[in-house]
């Protein structure tokens, strides 16, 4: 089979399950509120129609990995364009509440699916000098679908039945990703481990400007590491897996308890508390969506370049001195004028800081730290923990909003930063520059040294008995 795509549209139409993703989870902040006054919802069933993206989110990314690693990445993908189609176009025409709820849950499910499974289909295909890049643009297309949402969000506000527009217009791009899944070439690593070495040649010197040295050279070592048997739950908690799962799943938490999410919904009222007007609040979002792209963009630039390791740490101090600043600034907001300029300010270094680490780069490595034989199933769980921790921090803002106020509430979310700095220097290690099977291998090493660690004291004490 040819494939004559070239390496570019492969990798756009691969990472459009991005812009799907970004573009289902920001559109709701502009539709509840007409949802809201025409289906005549109570509060609690409100909350339902926002969550119910995350529920079915998580259940879609704890079970792809395993379907993936069993009927290959392009396969899943092509049922995650049609799961993205169901629910967005099931969202715009829903003509009661429940109706709504189960199809925002199949939208979920298309949503989970795409972040455990194209990060882990763009970290197979992409050489190792561009592989940050490449798995990088998946958060740039996430942040592109979120700038979309709200641009039509502003635009569609004044039309009666707005929102469905906003919810159904997904089906656009799911149906593009849909044909785009028809054409796309499987991952080679998933081709050679069901004897399928010609196609995946194919691919990789698509992948990679028809150099056979490189070509070559990675056919073997990916059949070294093919010949390993697929592994399942006790494998991903064994002994070789630790260092990846442990640096994945702790990732996944930090990326969400660092606050991003509610900085991000709380924008538009720092807005305002600064001194700006009602209109410049309501515009402020489409603001943030093109800034977070342009950095996200050059984020995922310097991650082919810089240490993905010394990236997570340095946005982590930007994250959390700008978020004690914040705090202060929002504290003071009300008093003076200086105190809201500063707290804008911070916020928008505190956005910037995100979007140019720790947005896109825990996606990446999660995509590249797991061995071949379990890495969906990996990738699939640490993305199904990424979107519980994404639940409880979106279920617990309200409430402790509340509860500590706007100011005191961030510093929490900065002490999580810190201890983000911390978790990174001693449990996270780098990625960047080396191949998936050096990595794999790498972690082979560890465990066989920490066997021979186990075998040596054992011998020790039976001598000394």
């Amino acid at each position: 089979m040819k494939h004559k795509l070239s390496s570019g549209w492969i990798y756009f139409f691969a990472a459009l399950g991005g812009l799907l993703f970004g573009y289902d989870t920001g559109s709701i902040s502009g539709a509840i509120l007409f949802i809201e006054k025409q289906l005549a919802l109570s509060s609690w069933q409100q909350g339902w129609v926002v969550s119910a993206v995350l529920v079915g989110a998580i259940i879609g990314a704890i079970t792809i990995g395993p379907f993936s690693d069993r009927f290959g990445r392009r396969k899943l993908l092509l049922l995650t364009s049609v799961l993205f189609f169901i629910g967005a176009l099931g969202s715009g025409l829903a003509p009661e509440f429940w109706t709504l709820i189960f199809t925002r849950i199949i939208l979920g499910l298309a949503v989970g699916a795409a972040s455990s499974l194209i990060p882990t289909y763009l970290a197979e295909l992409a050489p190792v000098a561009k592989r940050g890049m490449m798995s990088g643009m998946f958060q740039l297309m996430i942040m592109s679908g979120l700038l979309l949402a709200y641009i039509l969000n502003y635009y569609l506000q004044g039309i009666y039945t707005g929102w469905r527009w906003m919810l159904g217009f997904a089906a656009l791009p799911a149906a593009i990703l849909f044909i785009g899944a028809i054409i796309l070439p499987e991952s080679p690593r998933y081709l050679i481990r069901n004897d399928k070495e010609n196609v995946a040649r194919e691919v990789l010197m698509t992948m990679n400007n028809n150099d056979e040295d490189i070509v070559n050279g990675d056919i073997a070592k990916i059949k070294k590491q093919a010949e390993i048997v697929s592994g399942g739950w006790k494998e991903l908690f064994g002994l070789m897996v630790r260092p990846a799962l442990i640096a994945a799943v702790g990732l996944a938490i930090f990326q969400q308890v660092m606050g991003c999410n509610t900085v991000l919904y709380y924008a538009p009222t720092i807005f305002t508390d600064a001194g700006f007007g009602v209109h410049f609040a309501l515009l402020s979002h489409i603001w943030i969506g093109i800034f977070n792209v342009i950095v996200t963009f050059i984020g995922i630039y310097l991650m082919n370049k810089v240490s993905r390791r010394k990236m997570l740490i340095v946005g982590g101090w930007l994250m959390g001195i700008t978020l004690f600043i914040m705090c202060w600034g929002l504290m003071h907001s009300s008093d003076s004028k200086f105190a809201a300029d500063i707290a804008v300010i911070s916020m928008v270094i505190y956005i910037a800081s995100f979007s140019g680490t720790w947005g896109p780069i825990m996606w990446t490595m999660i995509g590249e730290m797991f061995p071949l034989n379990i890495r969906g199933l990996g990738n699939s769980f640490a993305a199904g923990v990424n979107w519980t921790a994404n639940a409880i921090v979106s279920l617990t803002f309200p409430p402790l909003l509340s509860f500590f106020g706007k100011g005191t509430l961030f510093i929490g979310y900065g002490v999580f930063c810190l201890l983000a700095i911390w978790f990174v220097h001693s449990k996270v290690f780098e990625t960047q520059g080396k191949s998936l099977e050096s990595i794999e291998q790498w972690l082979r090493d560890q465990a066989t040294k920490k066997q021979k660690g186990v075998s040596s004291e054992t011998t020790t004490v039976q001598k000394e008995n």
